[in-house]
């Protein structure tokens, strides 16, 4: 592409910014070598829990009561160890100076789709659904842990226990936490040393699937979720600053369509390997050792963002970055008003500029997360108490999974070649109709089973891939500085939703049953509609720069 007379190339400069040792996808850290060490330290703590694990096979796996060993105690030192390496190892010590050339990322948005830009999308498929298993996972491992530990659940409505409540609450108040967290962190220290640090936690938390206390899983579960809540919107964040505009749309909700894979290879396994007959339901939670070891494996495909690099003036990563994916950095005299003031924080979501849109944000992240931990949490156990099996009742959400989600497709399809807006508010509609049928026929739906895969398929694929689709959007409508931060509020309203419902279930507020969790995701659902309507943006095939910059209310530069 060749520079216009308000567009000329920048010369690159000549090398990296001292003290930094830096890669060809502006991968950059203070200290590399914390930063291995972080990670075999971590992966050392957790194998050191598996023998306890091992040797309870004679007992199908379950560890309730057994006493921890040495090496447990041990383990648990090194992962906390582990971790304070790592983040140490990720944080710069230098603070935002943003860049005094008027930089353009023109280029980049209209650059074709490379190698580079495949391999991306691939990784973060695969760090999308790593991440989103463990949320899911809830759904189908609190059965077996109310089972071991003799909690009070759906299953066992008057047993003098704690509630089971308490395990899904624990991980989805984590995951609340981290969202916002890591909203903070991604406009911090990068969108890439977010996810790096991420994946550590992942495997630091595997060992909530050894610990033989109710409390311990509590903990662990929490500190997972902290690290839970602030990948999805990070990735979408760095995928919405990365990919050429003309495909960003349909391509970032494709991609967050595997928030549904997630649920289809959770599913399968608790149907499968960590079925009780096999390893159990703590299964599902040691497999993020493997997999967040994969990810770290990945991560030289995942780049830094250049948007957030041109805002940290490093100039020379930003560079490296956009020649990778086919582009060159330009100066131009007419970027954005919105982008132009290289300082941001979490209050700026909530000025005059952004006020509307992310109350409407909020509202949908909300009705999001009521559903998907009201609803679908407790949908595997409301199945089990209707009459179906462990197993079966596994199955059947999985088949259900499964034919609804060549679906995606088309919803993506439309997002990036119809409307966002309009999009977003037909998945909702068309959710909020599939609960409102759950809340009239309560339990009574399991009398035609038929119906019951019909009406099924909505909310289990609909919540997945609404949850994909307001990802998708929330990283398009906030400008770079705070993009990372609009994510977590997204991330975080989804989670707050979740805490809620779950709170209201421990304290016997409103009992888990197919009506009322049908009902409690209806109504924030349906206000939802109305503020997109509202206040929601067009995103279609425009640049992120002009997004934030055509809201009617009048911006000042700095």
């Amino acid at each position: 592409m060749k520079a216009t007379a308000a567009q000329q190339e920048i010369t690159e400069p000549a090398g990296p910014e001292p003290g930094r040792r830096t890669r060809g996808n502006g991968a950059s850290y203070e200290h590399p070598a914390a930063f291995r060490i972080g990670v075999g330290i971590t992966t050392i703590g957790v194998l050191l829990q598996l023998p306890m694990f091992y040797s309870a096979r004679d007992m199908h796996y379950q560890l309730a009561g057994m006493p921890l060993t040495h090496e447990m105690t041990i383990g648990m030192a090194l992962i906390l160890l582990g971790i304070a390496c790592t983040f140490y190892s990720l944080f710069p010590r230098r603070k935002l100076t943003g860049t005094s050339q008027r930089i353009s990322i023109t280029p980049l948005d209209d650059a074709p789709i490379t190698s580079a830009h495949i391999a991306l999308l691939a990784v973060i498929a695969v760090a999308i659904t790593i991440d989103v298993m463990k949320p899911v996972a809830f759904a189908f491992l609190t059965p077996g842990a109310a089972n071991e530990y003799g909690l009070r659940g759906p299953l066992h409505p008057h047993a003098d226990a704690w509630p089971v409540g308490l395990y899904p609450l624990a991980g989805i108040g984590g995951t609340m936490i981290g969202s916002f967290l890591w909203g903070w962190l991604g406009d911090r220290i990068g969108r890439r040393a977010s996810i790096l640090l991420s994946a550590v936690i992942f495997i630091a938390t595997s060992c909530c699937g050894t610990m033989p206390e109710f409390w311990m899983n509590l903990v662990t579960c929490f500190v997972m979720g902290l690290g839970v809540g602030g990948m999805l919107p990070i990735t979408f964040t760095l995928l919405s600053e990365t990919v050429p505009r003309r495909h960003r749309g349909w391509m970032m909700v494709l991609i967050g369509s595997d928030i549904a894979g997630a649920y289809i290879i959770v599913s399968w396994l608790s149907a499968t390997w960590a079925s009780p007959e096999h390893f159990g339901w703590r299964l599902l939670w040691l497999i993020g050792l493997p997999t967040g070891l994969i990810l770290l494996l990945l991560n030289r495909w995942i780049p830094e963002s250049p948007r957030f690099l041109l805002q940290q003036g490093r100039i020379h990563e930003a560079h490296a970055v956009m020649r990778r994916y086919g582009a060159h950095i330009v100066e131009t005299e007419s970027e954005p008003a919105v982008e132009q003031d290289p300082h941001g924080g979490s209050t700026r979501l909530f000025t005059r500029a952004f006020l509307g849109l992310s109350a409407a944000v909020v509202l949908l992240a909300v009705s999001i997360g009521t559903t998907q931990y009201g609803f679908q949490q407790w949908m595997p156990s409301n199945l089990q108490r209707l009459g179906f099996s462990e197993t079966n009742a596994s199955t059947l959400l999985r088949n259900a999974a499964i034919l609804g989600f060549p679906f995606s497709v088309p919803v993506a399809l439309l997002y990036g070649f119809w409307s966002s807006k309009k999009t977003v508010i037909l998945v909702s509609a068309v959710m909020s109709a599939a609960l409102a049928a759950f809340a009239i026929l309560g339990d009574h739906v399991v009398d035609n089973r038929a119906l019951l895969y019909v009406l099924l398929v909505i909310p289990v694929w609909g919540i997945s891939i609404l949850n994909s689709v307001l990802a998708a959007y929330t990283a398009e409508v906030y400008p770079t500085v705070i993009r990372a931060r609009g994510s977590g509020l997204s991330a975080g309203a989804t989670k707050a939703g979740g805490v809620f419902i779950l709170a209201t279930v421990v304290m016997a507020i409103a009992a888990p049953s197919v009506r009322a969790t049908a009902a409690l995701g209806v109504i924030p659902l349906t206000l939802a509609i109305v503020a997109l309507i509202a206040f929601g943006p067009e995103t279609r095939h425009r640049q992120l720069e002009s997004i934030g910059s055509s809201r009617p209310t009048r911006l000042t530069t700095k």
